[in-house]
């Protein structure tokens, strides 16, 4: 018989999460890395990151509060995979 687990592997939770942000302004996937800032690097916008953190939360059915910072690609891949039922 086999355990069946209820939690997604972190490595998948990151891709989806890079696979949203690279989406956003249509940058390839492979060209994002953990610690690209994303008002520097990525030349996101606060609009960006809204639209970002909205189907952030449609896609892994969390709730993301207004104060939680994120400056990098990196802080969206902890905060989700910390969240993430």
């Amino acid at each position: 018989m086999f355990a069946v687990t209820t939690t997604a592997p972190k490595t998948t939770i990151e891709q989806q999460v890079v696979r949203i942000i690279s989406k956003r302004k249509a940058i390839k996937a492979v060209r994002l890395r953990r610690t690209a800032s994303l008002s520097r690097d990525l030349r996101f916008d606060t609009v960006d990151l809204v639209d970002i953190i909205l189907e952030l939360e449609r896609n892994f059915h969390i709730l993301v509060p207004d104060e939680v910072p994120f400056y990098t690609v990196g802080d969206f891949v902890r905060y989700v995979s910390a969240h993430a039922a």
